[in-house]
């Protein structure tokens, strides 16, 4: 796979039981990045190695003073010369590749689950993580899986080189050869504490990052209740407790790369002190001394290779770990479904609560649990939590849990109280999937848009036209009425076979409340609509009003009926209290025992 030919036609299934596996994962899906990577790797460094062969035998010739041998001697240094630089530049470019289609891959999966779960992803994982694992965490999986290559190139060159220099030069090659596995394994026993400082460094870091991202999208709420200063102050902790934590991981890396620099030295000093014995014994010659002491300067350079490889795997792991846990994410659902890949129609039924919605009809649904009420608009969706036993919602009497993800979605449209507005122009918010039947400009009338364009033409410099004028992240320079009527008008464009509206009109006045309960009702005509809703002014313009309490419906009429007959249904409209409801229903005795009497 090359940078061009990405995003990946089909990014895989990942093995997302725990970090270390997904790398694996990631690494075997990359074998032949890997493999190409390694093959330049080893030119590199073993082009780089052989330089103090080449050197020594240079040295020799001129103590020997054979120009024959010193012309060969300068021909292999040229080619060790090429050989650097073309391995350098060609391992560069294999492992940028394999770092960026790596990160790709990632990408390609977080946003493939993110359209699988909808809604429900942001309710079992905080904002703030899915912002970081698909930001630095991707760049940080990226740099391991890149790594790998490097770190096996310069390994096996280690190795290579040790075994060369034991049987070129026994005497020193056994020094060299004993002393480079000791400089590699030496900072082993330190790996463990910098690799927890290094994830508690991460851990610290992400929850600064959800602390920040929950702050920046509440800035409008938390204005409002003069609460700015005291989420800074929150954020202000959480920095400076991922500097401190910063400091502590780098000081114990610190100390890794200083041994790293110590102990090569120690063995020069030996090697030198060996060779120089060994010489003026005359037990070995003056260019075999010049090139083990060489290769033991050029070893310091690949043995880099593995506290990079120790570093990218800290910091790699608390990343995988957390993108492995939100691709571990599953839909309650079946996503592939189980029936006949079919759009049905027919009555909505929820046999959990009995609430049933006819075809064609309007039906409002008044709930005094907000919370329950949400529930229940998210399961007549089929976006049923993991850990509910109730029963699938029923469309035509086929369970939405049985469908295909994408038919069941084109079933059944939910709108939840709070929609997200995306970026871009107007055009493209209401580009969306759609049966052609609603135009935006229907929509957008129905929803009472007609200001919320004149603000963004205002709002715009070029455009004249309010279709191309364009809308800032999640809508903040709109207010809360504006964008509720923006995500109804998306809503409204797709035309699904059923709509459920979670408190579509909560932020608006009762005069465009009014207006927008008309358009709906045309709108939607022939059309089946379920609103939750306590607004007299949404439920008078309903076919069928049904009063869910404690779980099941409790009443069933039209919203005039059940404000006389329902106490329950009248203390949730009307926002009475206990004592009211009491004294209102007292008095409907006593007129009753008094029509008795009269009768």
């Amino acid at each position: 796979m090359q940078i061009q030919d990405l995003p990946y036609p089909d990014p895989g299934v990942p093995d997302a039981r725990s970090g270390p596996r997904f790398l694996v994962w990631l690494g075997r899906n990359q074998l032949g990045g890997q493999l190409k990577a390694l093959v330049w790797g080893l030119l590199h460094f073993l082009s780089v190695s052989a330089l103090p062969f080449c050197v020594g035998f240079a040295v020799q010739a001129v103590v020997d003073r054979s120009g024959a041998r010193l012309a060969l001697a300068g021909g292999l240094l040229a080619l060790c010369g090429f050989g650097i630089a073309l391995g350098d530049t060609m391992l560069h470019r294999a492992a940028v590749t394999n770092w960026i289609t790596a990160a790709a891959r990632v990408q390609q999966l977080l946003a493939r689950r993110t359209a699988l779960l909808g809604s429900a992803l942001t309710r079992r994982v905080a904002a703030g993580e899915i912002v970081a694992v698909s930001t630095g965490d991707v760049e940080k999986i990226g740099w391991f899986v890149e790594a790998v290559s490097r770190f096996t190139a310069a390994a096996v060159t280690v190795v290579l080189v040790c075994v060369a220099l034991v049987v070129y030069q026994p005497a020193l090659g056994v020094v060299v050869a004993v002393g480079l596995p000791v400089l590699a394994l030496s900072v082993l026993p330190l790996l463990p504490r910098a690799t927890r400082r290094a994830d508690f460094q991460r851990e610290k870091a992400g929850r600064a990052t959800e602390l920040a991202s929950d702050t920046v999208a509440g800035l409008r709420v938390l204005r409002g209740i003069g609460g700015e200063e005291l989420f800074l102050d929150r954020y202000r902790r959480a920095s400076q407790e991922v500097r401190h934590a910063a400091v502590r991981s780098a000081r114990m890396w610190a100390l890794i790369h200083a041994i790293q620099v110590f102990l090569p030295g120690l063995l020069l000093i030996v090697v030198v002190w060996q060779g120089v014995h060994l010489a003026r014994e005359g037990r070995i010659t003056v260019g075999e001394m010049v090139t083990v002491y060489s290769a033991v300067m050029i070893l310091t350079y690949p043995l880099r290779h593995f506290t990079e490889i120790a570093m990218a795997y800290s910091f790699s792991r608390p990343s995988a770990r957390r993108a492995a846990r939100v691709l571990s994410l599953e839909r309650a659902t079946d996503g592939e479904g189980s029936r006949e890949a079919l759009v049905p129609t027919g009555d909505l039924y929820d046999p959990a609560t009995g609430l049933l919605a006819p075809e064609g009809r309007l039906t409002a649904v008044v709930c005094g649990d907000p919370d329950a009420a949400g529930e229940l608009a998210e399961r007549l969706g089929g976006h049923t939590a993991e850990s509910s036993e109730l029963p699938s919602a029923l469309v035509g009497g086929v369970p939405l849990d049985e469908l295909p993800l994408d038919f069941a979605r084109r079933a059944v449209l939910v709108q939840d109280k709070d929609p997200v507005l995306l970026s871009g122009t107007l055009r493209e918010l209401l580009d969306v999937p759609s049966s052609g039947d609603v135009s935006p400009a229907e929509a957008l009338s129905a929803a009472q848009c007609g200001d919320v364009l004149d603000a963004l033409v205002q709002g715009s410099l070029d455009a004249d036209d309010p279709m191309d004028a364009r809308i800032t992240e999640r809508g903040r320079s709109l207010s809360g009425g504006q964008r509720q009527r923006l995500a109804l008008a998306r809503s409204l464009v797709t035309a699904p076979g059923v709509l459920v509206l979670d408190e579509p009109t909560s932020a608006v006045d009762s005069h465009t409340e009014a207006r927008i309960a008309d358009g709906i009702r045309s709108l939607r005509q022939g059309r089946t609509t379920v609103v939750f809703t306590s607004s007299p002014l949404l439920l008078d313009h309903a076919d069928r009003v049904v009063l869910v309490h404690e779980g099941e419906v409790a009443a069933v009429g039209v919203h005039r009926e059940l404000l006389h007959s329902d106490v329950r249904y009248r203390a949730v409209v009307t926002r009475e209290t206990d004592d009211e409801a009491a004294e209102q229903e007292l008095n409907q005795l006593q007129e009753l025992e008094e029509i008795e009497e009269t009768a």
